[in-house]
């Protein structure tokens, strides 16, 4: 599926929803001021000790301080002047092209939603691809190899990531936006499943191009690497979701019991305080409503009127060399990101070193690795090429995903 000739003109905003996290909010903002997307406003609800991040950047803003996503992308929604509204979380960095290839979906007048491939931290192997979410809120992945519009099948729609998606507004309007019972997790595949009650027939747009790097932050329910350590928001929000939509939930015991297990076994979590967050999960679980009410109907006025981001930076180029020759080239990288160029710079090792990807804070993006190390998810450990070929390689990669 390619981009449509009118798809430049579809206004899309950009709603980022941050609490107490301003360092991975700066990188999530610097990305989206990258975007290459010309009609995009950015709308950021955060805490007031970072509403006013970049004061520089002309974005609305919305302080707002309540330890629910729902709410606070309900309020980003509440100030969206665009035609369609993308949610991107505040530890996630968004390739170039993300929100021209997700927009370009909209061209059909049948896309309600749409969404990416999302990549775990380290900015190459995938962590969430494409998936359907059933009534009881456990996904399944679908095999989808390039953009396609997809209908519900057996009562499971697309389900789009919350941190990789993107919705038509007066859809989402008019299934009144994201419920607050869903303080935190399944708010959007809530809306996903409304939408496909609401909306028979709609169709949403899956783009394996539109990429985001998750970068697994942090938060009140998980420490570092992503370890769990209160379940009670899990448990609550899947039992009012398959209450909801008539699912079940004894898969969700199994599946956290496992995630557990899988820390435990990997040396990130105690033995004994498996049990302890197992019963955080069924004290969630108890206090979900038996009969959730549904969501009210949208009753906010107006936003205010559609406020451009401006321009993007356009050309791009590519550098690259050994790593020790990294002091040349970010000097060289940070000059051409001064001039409005987008930057990638690929340092090699001469090992099998794996690599990784991230959004520096000068604003260029980077690579590490050995020449002989893996830099896709498919790829084996060991990649015989020289170094000249791998460098080809990569651009060839990167000229397809950011140029």
């Amino acid at each position: 599926m390619q981009p449509a000739a009118g798809a430049a003109a579809i206004r899309a905003t950009v709603i980022v929803v941050s609490r107490h996290r301003p360092a991975h909010l700066l990188r999530c903002l610097d990305a989206l001021t990258r975007q290459s997307h010309p009609e995009i406003e950015l709308v950021l609800v955060a805490d007031p000790a970072s509403v006013q991040t970049r004061p520089d950047l002309p974005m609305k803003r919305v302080s707002f301080d309540i330890p629910n996503i729902s709410a606070a992308r309900n309020e980003g929604l509440a100030q969206a002047g665009g035609d369609v509204v993308l949610y991107v979380d505040d530890d996630a960095i968004a390739e170039p092209r993300w929100v021209e290839r997700l927009v370009a979906s909209f061209e059909d007048d049948r896309v309600v939603a749409a969404t990416g491939f999302t990549r775990g931290p380290d900015g190459l192997n995938w962590q969430v691809k494409a998936e359907r979410i059933t009534p009881s809120g456990s996904s399944y992945q679908i095999d989808v190899a390039r953009a396609c519009l997809l209908d519900t099948e057996n009562g499971a729609p697309v389900s789009t990531l919350g941190t990789n998606c993107a919705f038509r507004r007066t859809a989402l309007l008019a299934v009144g936006g994201f419920d607050p019972l869903f303080s935190f997790h399944l708010d959007e595949s809530d809306v996903n499943m409304r939408m496909a009650r609401r909306f028979p027939g709609a169709l949403t747009a899956v783009v394996p191009e539109a990429e985001v790097i998750h970068g697994l932050a942090p938060g009140a329910s998980r420490a570092n690497v992503g370890v769990p350590h209160d379940l009670t928001a899990i448990g609550r929000s899947t039992a009012i979701f398959a209450a909801r939509h008539g699912g079940q939930i004894d898969w969700l015991r199994r599946s956290q019991r496992a995630r557990l297990l899988r820390h435990m076994v990997a040396g990130r979590i105690d033995p004994m305080a498996v049990e302890p967050v197992m019963a955080t999960l069924e004290a969630g679980i108890a206090e979900a409503p038996t009969d959730p009410p549904a969501p009210p109907a949208w009753d906010r006025p107006s936003p205010p009127d559609f406020r451009a981001l401006g321009n993007s930076p356009s050309d791009w180029i590519f550098l690259s060399g050994w790593h020790w020759q990294a002091r040349h080239l970010r000097r060289k990288a940070a000059l051409s990101v001064s001039e409005g160029r987008h930057v990638t710079i690929l340092l090699l090792t001469p090992t099998m070193l794996p690599h990784r990807v991230k959004l520096t804070e000068g604003g260029w993006w980077e690579q590490l690795g050995g020449v002989w190390g893996a830099s896709r998810p498919d790829d084996s450990p060991v990649i015989f090429q020289g170094r000249s070929a791998r460098i080809s390689r990569e651009w060839r990669y990167y000229a397809a995903l950011r140029r």
